[in-house]
């Protein structure tokens, strides 16, 4: 990862989307030397070593990993297996979906898995905001113009929103969205009340409120349970004037149907920052549609994440040490 550029420092605060309870005592790790892995990037070096850690190479000792790599998941399945006093492992983004089996196969008591989720919540739900307006504006349409053209795009203010997820970048999208005016309906696991929504639904009832968004943001963990969450039938419950953004992983949306839905005009608009397959193939059709933007995972760049990143090390160094308080725990059961 990049080092953190100055020009970011204390610009964006950690969000931690999950609360930071104290595990009780029996239930902590070890606390020990910590391994930062597959490299030991200096930044994240100097983070636990700011908190107290001791970053040691990885041996029969390590009771710590920080793992920093999000495309070596056999190589990270090998350490975990091989080395079973290893009591805390940090991953590296809020999504845990390229670890799952491994989480899954090596979960035990005494183990807590920790990832990035909240961490990278400003600058994701900044990225959802700049493609929403982007959308309405017809901003897509206008960047290929070779002509003055009609006056053309929408206003965000007062639309119906519809956000799946309940997690950092949901949070922190609702602070965004709030000098707008929306009215904002979360969909998400529980019907417990989301602050600065209007309403909560649960998952079961995402048909139900589709006909009623005018934009509708992806923000939800990408499980076995919400592969392709959004597919045909939901792209044809939105209005022909609804815009869909998606923040979260590309394979909570149908491709293929997201095309249809696009060329045919069943949507208004898609803005994709995740694609399935990702890397996004050269000649997609998604890159030729003019109601389609695409960036390539671009939400969170190594410069914005990688200070908050370290927060995040530090904050669970410290628990791994004395409090216990870890943030962004992982449910292995859930898968995130």
């Amino acid at each position: 990862m990049t080092p953190p550029s100055r020009s970011f420092d204390g610009r964006h605060r950690e969000v931690l989307a999950v609360a930071a309870d104290a595990l009780p005592a029996e239930e902590r790790p070890e606390p020990g030397p910590i391994a930062v892995l597959p490299e030991a990037d200096p930044t994240f070096v100097e983070a636990v070593e700011a908190a107290g850690g001791t970053v040691a190479p990885l041996s029969d000792e390590t009771r710590g990993v920080v793992w920093l790599a999000h495309d070596r998941p056999e190589q990270f399945d090998e350490v975990i297996s091989a080395h079973p006093g290893i009591g805390w492992v940090q991953l590296p983004w809020a999504g845990v979906d390229a670890f799952a089996d491994s989480i899954r196969d090596h979960d035990r008591p005494g183990l807590v898995w920790t990832s990035a989720k909240g961490a990278y919540a400003q600058p994701v739900a900044e990225h959802a905001l700049t493609l929403a307006l982007a959308l309405l504006r017809e901003l897509p349409t206008r960047i290929r113009a070779t002509s003055w053209g009609p006056k053309i795009g929408a206003s965000l203010y007062g639309l119906n929103v519809v956000i799946i997820g309940a997690g950092g970048i949901a949070l922190e999208l609702l602070r965004l969205l709030e000098p707008f005016g929306v009215t904002v309906t979360i969909v998400r696991r529980s019907t417990d009340p989301v602050e600065g929504a209007h309403r909560t639904v649960s998952a079961d009832r995402l048909d139900e409120v589709l006909p009623e968004a005018d934009l509708l943001v992806v923000a939800a963990a990408f499980t076995a349970g919400t592969d392709k969450l959004i597919g045909a039938r939901q792209l044809e419950l939105l209005p022909e004037t609804a815009h869909l953004v998606n923040i979260a992983r590309g394979g909570l949306v149908d491709t293929e149907a997201l095309v249809t839905a696009l060329e045919s005009g069943a949507i208004a608009g898609a803005a994709l920052d995740v694609t399935d397959p990702e890397p996004l193939p050269d000649g997609h059709p998604l890159f030729s549609l003019e109601n389609a933007i695409i960036t390539p995972h671009s939400a969170d760049t190594p410069e914005m994440i990688a200070p908050l990143l370290a927060a995040r090390i530090r904050h669970n160094v410290h628990a791994f040490l004395e409090t216990g308080e870890f943030a962004g725990r992982v449910d292995p059961a859930a898968g995130y």
